[in-house]
């Protein structure tokens, strides 16, 4: 399917297709007039990343991890999932720090406007 309909099916602008495909997240198949031609399997796979993307995972690492885990089910599955739980549980304690950090700023901000209306007569 030509990129258009890849981006209605998928519910992926196709700006961000070509995205996936310059990060090399996707590598769709080419027709002979050279336009990018997408089949299920990509489709899925765009899918996974979109997921992925939505959870705050960087493309870094969806880089790294989504070809073990997409294009060979059967080879070393227990040591790639293991791996990228630990790079998600890695990300995950990190965005953990930065919403307490946040959240303390965030009590700061809303303590001071308190006091301050109190002062505001």
């Amino acid at each position: 399917m030509k990129i258009g309909e890849a981006s209605r099916v998928s519910g992926v602008s196709a700006r961000s297709l070509r995205h996936y495909e310059d990060e090399g997240l996707i590598v769709p198949g080419r027709s002979s007039n050279g336009f990018r031609d997408y089949c299920q399997s990509t489709i899925d796979r765009v899918l996974v990343i979109r997921s992925l993307l939505e959870s705050g995972l960087p493309v870094r690492l969806i880089r790294e991890v989504l070809p073990r885990l997409t294009d060979e089910p059967d080879v070393g599955t227990d040591v790639v999932c293991a791996e990228f739980l630990h790079e998600v549980q890695g990300y995950r304690d990190r965005l953990a720090a930065r919403i307490a950090v946040l959240s303390d700023q965030q009590a700061a901000l809303d303590a001071y406007l308190q006091e301050a209306r109190r002062a505001d007569p």
